[in-house]
């Protein structure tokens, strides 16, 4: 099932944890890398620009990077401001930078044009909106996550999401007030910022210092930790997880019950509409493809990314697609947002891979 060599970027020495495809330009992503596999030491930041190799397929190079001083989890791209993105720092700051700001070498800075930091523990993805584009979000294994804005010195909103860490918090791409999140107590929960739990009560309050708790949906989707999601970017009310449980699975967010305790505890629900099972190890990183309805890749710990169908194939299956050049963890994958079947996977082997599906 494997295809060709695909276009290879080896960063020695920084492990990577996150790509993000910029929603502007098809040939530049960026690349979130940590220093000993992001236990300790520093992190960086690649803008990665691809150009086209042998036999046509995409060759990427690195046009930029950044040094930080802790390791870095995730990245995202701005969606009004075509040269900024933020990071999602192991110190638990989030950094504004802007790719066309030059200090001292053309290939190489270290500052940042904007920092925050209020979270407590690491934090571990960020997300902007395609809808409200002015605001992105953060999660952290403090238990929270925090609505931002990049010209604003604190966070508008914190959630107090879950108990404990929560690994990703994506929003919407249908509704610009919901979000969705997952965590180690393995549920997936939804949140609704229009809703009337998150105005302060008490004289004074804010949510900074008292942070929003009530979720609208609780999906108890896995046994175990739930480490990554994402939503369908074709049907509104539909998404996948998937975690230590090795499975990936399709949610309907749409079917909820409601206890007689419901004014005091989140609604109930979730229909598993697919169950993709393969993987052999847990699996990091799931992505919808943005091209099609049907069609989600995920990464895994056994060291492959795979691609698969929600709607079984004659004679295949669920299971379209397995790349295995990487030669330890696969962490991160996204989909191309302009040339449809292009998937790139990143990995703990310090190798970026760009190659057609």
């Amino acid at each position: 099932m494997n295809r060709p060599l695909p276009g290879v970027l080896h960063t020695p020495g920084f492990a990577h944890y996150g790509i993000a495809w910029s929603p502007f330009h098809n040939n530049r992503l960026a690349l979130a890398s940590s220093a000993n596999y992001g236990l300790v030491g520093n992190g960086r930041l690649h803008i990665v620009g691809l150009g086209l190799g042998p036999g046509g397929l995409p060759q990427p190079g690195i046009d930029k990077f950044y040094e930080t001083q802790d390791g870095l989890y995730d990245a995202a791209w701005s969606e009004i401001h075509e040269n900024q993105l933020v990071t999602a720092s192991g110190d638990g700051s989030i950094k504004l930078w802007d790719v066309m700001i030059k200090v001292g070498s053309a290939r190489i800075s270290d500052l940042p044009i904007r920092a925050w930091q209020e979270h407590t523990r690491e934090v571990f993805s960020v997300d902007w909106s395609n809808i409200a584009k002015d605001q992105f979000i953060s999660s952290s294994w403090d238990g929270t996550v925090k609505l931002w804005t990049p010209d604003r010195p604190r966070s508008l909103t914190t959630l107090q999401a879950h108990p404990s860490c929560v690994y990703q918090a994506l929003f919407s791409p249908h509704q610009p007030d919901t979000v969705a999140t997952c965590s180690t107590d393995g549920t997936v929960r939804i949140f609704d910022l229009r809703s009337p739990a998150y105005m302060p009560s008490a004289p004074g309050a804010n949510s900074f210092t008292a942070p929003l708790a009530a979720a609208a949906l609780t999906i108890p989707a896995s046994g175990g930790e739930v480490l990554t999601l994402d939503w369908n970017k074709y049907r509104p009310w539909l998404l996948a997880s998937a975690g230590v449980d090795k499975a990936i699975k399709v949610w309907d967010c749409r079917m909820v019950k409601l206890g007689p305790d419901a004014a005091q505890n989140p609604a109930v629900g979730g229909v598993c509409e697919a169950h993709l099972a393969g993987h052999e190890y847990a699996v990091r990183k799931v992505q919808w493809s943005p091209h099609r309805p049907d069609v989600i890749a995920s990464a895994s710990y056994d060291m492959t990314c795979r691609v698969w169908s929600t709607t079984p194939q004659p004679g295949a299956g669920h299971l379209l697609y397995i790349h295995d050049p990487h030669t330890e963890f696969v962490v991160g994958c996204g989909w191309s947002l302009y040339d449809e079947g292009v998937l790139a996977s990143c990995s703990w082997d310090c190798r970026l891979n760009v190659f057609r599906v």
